[in-house]
């Protein structure tokens, strides 16, 4: 393919998979995925490598480019069918990230997949929001091996019913699969306009043309980085049960166009939820990798073939089966972008920014009391700035870049009250290039309701770069009093929750 025809079919199946977000989020029940877009969609091809993903949630889209294919292995596929999956050690990231997978067949021939993750604020966990401060997987919700949700264009009743029958509002988890499953419809009614407009070559040429491109940009970028080894390591606060400054360790191994990531030396697995597949900690690699090509790199497998990484078994970024994963999803793979940053930082000083605020804040909460209810939200924090810039306030990063519910869908739908929402002030790391600012939020609760928060950075401050000081470490508080990063509690009418998210950290000595 020429370049033109190349960009084009890019463009176009980057627009499918926009057209799919669209439909998902139009069509969902809940604010969680119809306000703050926790979902994600892409294209696969017939054995499963990535073709092409929208612009959402990096953990959701890294983690399905390196397990689909294990996943699209493990079934016979038929027209019509629709997989159903959450299971972390088989291709899931974390239990409520439940994902669907959809088959497309031209003429009796299997030529690629459409999928969708999105994040269900209860899947069936005990505590609201299931997200809890667990220490099995089985204490995090209902565990979704692949199976199909619809087989030849008919919905498996029982399986349905399993699924939307553990949660406190069945009414809107089944409005919230029956968006899924309507994205992806929509997705294959495109890809297969798409295939059959290709004139000049096949579908598999197509694609093939595209990894050939994207690996090449891959490589280029690794050649810019000079060979040798790099390494680097940072902490997590806690897991939520008692274990505190959780290693993660680095050795970065660049050779001409290729490189490896390798994890040893890294904490084992721990008792609490901190943990993580290895498909979530290569989500955190491919994440950076990405952000060092240019605008235009296609979102295909061919991108991360010269990239490839290991991790011990057992170990907190390569967890073995039933450790708790719940945390590890969000607040592990954002540390282990922390420690690719750190490691390249040494390889190619000045073209990576500081740390930002390393955490995605996660507050779950809601009651089972008659009208039950369930809520879950990320908050943002600082953004670390760098040589070229950065340094934003009151933003989403790295991992997550999920929307905040607007306040007035809160509170209309909720028994809350906002009280504060605001810019931290302050909580930036100095330096020539200052470090993004925090937020703050605070919710009175006005009936009677249960939390939870898994945070991160409350202990071990967001790092500097280059002489830069690091950002202000972020904080927890009910009516006052000082939280832990990882708890539950019980909240009464009129208790206020006030959350405090780290600064960035700066970069450069300060004028």
């Amino acid at each position: 393919m020429n370049p033109v025809e190349l960009t084009l079919f890019s463009s176009r199946l980057n627009a499918i998979c926009d057209e799919m977000g669209g439909v998902l989020r139009r069509a969902a029940f809940s604010p969680n995925i119809r306000d703050r877009l926790d979902f994600s969609c892409a294209i696969f091809d017939a054995v499963g490598d990535l073709c092409a993903q929208a612009a959402h949630i990096p953990v959701h889209l890294g983690s399905m480019a390196y397990a689909m294919r294990g996943i699209v292995d493990r079934v016979a596929w038929r027209p019509g069918d629709t997989l159903v999956f959450n299971d972390p050690y088989l291709g899931g990231t974390h239990l409520p990230d439940v994902t669907l997978v959809s088959p497309l067949f031209v003429d009796g021939v299997l030529l690629a997949f459409v999928a969708n993750r999105a994040h269900h604020a209860d899947i069936g966990a005990e505590s609201p929001g299931s997200m809890p401060i667990s220490t099995s997987l089985e204490q995090e919700g209902i565990v979704l091996e692949p199976d199909f949700l619809i087989r030849d264009g008919a919905w498996n009743a029982e399986l349905r019913q399993r699924i939307i029958g553990s949660a406190r509002k069945p009414d809107e988890s089944l409005g919230d699969f029956s968006a899924q499953v309507s994205a992806n419809q929509a997705g294959l009614q495109r890809l297969r306009v798409l295939i059959d407009r290709l004139e000049a070559y096949s579908f598999g040429e197509a694609v093939e043309a595209l990894n050939g491109y994207g690996e090449t940009i891959a490589r280029q970028m690794l050649a810019d980085i000079p060979d040798g080894e790099y390494r680097f390591s940072d902490v997590l606060d806690d897991d939520g049960i008692g274990d505190r400054g959780i290693r993660l360790h680095l050795r970065l191994c660049v050779d001409g166009e290729r490189c490896h990531l390798d994890f040893a030396g890294t904490a084992d697995q721990v008792r609490g939820n901190v943990n993580c597949p290895l498909s979530v900690t290569a989500a955190g690699v491919f994440y950076v990798f990405r952000c060092l090509m240019p605008p235009e790199t296609p979102a295909c497998a061919g991108i991360f073939r010269p990239i490839s990484l290991s991790a011990p078994g057992g170990s907190l970024l390569n967890a073995r089966f039933p450790a708790a994963v719940a945390a590890g999803n969000v607040e592990t793979s954002t540390r282990v972008v922390d420690v690719v940053c750190g490691a390249l930082a040494r390889a190619i000083p000045g073209r990576i920014p500081a740390a930002s605020h390393g955490s995605m804040n996660n507050l779950a909460m809601g009651s089972s009391d008659r009208p039950p209810w369930d809520y879950y939200e990320t908050i943002g924090g600082g953004m670390g700035s760098g040589s070229y810039g950065g340094g934003l306030s009151a933003v989403q990063t790295h991992m997550t870049n999920t929307l905040n519910t607007p306040v007035e869908v809160l509170e209309s739908h909720f028994p809350i009250q906002v009280v504060e929402y605001g810019i931290r002030r302050g909580s930036g790391g100095e330096g020539r290039r200052p470090g993004g600012d925090g937020i703050v939020r605070s919710i009175r609760f006005l009936a009677d309701a249960r939390f939870t928060l898994l945070t991160e950075r409350r202990d071990f401050a967001p790092w500097g770069l280059d002489a830069g000081s690091d950002g202000k470490p972020g904080r927890n508080l009910l009516n006052g009093e000082e939280l832990p990063a990882k708890c539950e509690r019980h909240v009464r009418a009129g208790d206020v929750l006030k959350i405090e998210t780290a600064g960035g950290g700066g970069w450069g000595p300060s004028p």
